[in-house]
């Protein structure tokens, strides 16, 4: 009886570690998840989207301390998930959309009367962003990161190039954000008018999942 006793036990050890392993492997998650950190996970084939952060400006200046150049009041991207592994991991999206909105958009570089518009080129993109939230933004191969300004001026509208070979930013959990400070863009073409570097500062929150709050696992 007491060897049975014993087997009986050793039984139920096993069966119990088996049965608690397999609930903590499921908890950690995907790398994005919507609704809380550890909620639910989202799918491969969502659309993610986000508008500037509330009481913000998206900036294109021309030096990285400066405050020259164009600001945006209204803009928006749009991603499709690609890949989301379990947590900690990377995962993919395909940035599909980067809009500005250019009514929202003012310039108070000399010479220039206003904005006409604001393209991002060469879509889409790709994105990672790892469990660390460390996000990077790169172009298909042989490409770049371009954006088009158009720029009303005294004389016309110039065209003002700009390129960049990839993005990084930050994704925070806080408010469900994703942030850009100072990306450097190069000026591919455009008049004197078109400053010579463009540096890029944003923050998108909050990034949704059909209107659910996106997190980083």
């Amino acid at each position: 009886m007491r060897t049975r006793t014993l087997l009986a036990l050793a039984g139920a050890a096993t069966a119990l570690t088996v049965a608690t392993a397999v609930p903590s492997s499921a908890a950690a998650g995907a790398v994005l998840t919507k609704g809380s950190v550890g909620g639910t996970d989202v799918g491969v084939g969502d659309t993610l989207t986000a508008p500037l952060a509330s009481g913000t400006t998206a900036t294109l200046y021309s030096s990285a301390t400066g405050t020259s150049g164009v600001s945006c009041k209204t803009s928006q991207f749009t991603a499709k998930v690609t890949s989301n592994p379990a947590a900690p991991g990377t995962a993919t999206e395909s940035v599909t959309g980067h809009t500005f909105d250019a009514s929202s958009c003012t310039s108070n570089v000399t010479g220039v009367l206003g904005v006409s518009s604001i393209v991002i080129d060469n879509l889409p993109y790709t994105a990672t962003v790892t469990s660390a939230g460390a996000l990077t933004v790169t172009p298909p191969s042989g490409t770049t990161i371009q954006t088009t300004v158009k720029l009303n001026t005294l004389l016309g509208t110039v065209t003002c190039v700009y390129r960049a070979a990839s993005l990084t930013g930050t994704a925070g959990n806080s408010d469900s954000s994703i942030s850009f400070t100072n990306q450097q863009f190069t000026k591919f073409s455009g008049s004197t008018l078109c400053f010579a570097n463009g540096y890029f500062t944003a923050k998108y929150a909050p990034v949704t999942d059909a209107g659910t709050r996106v997190y980083v696992n």
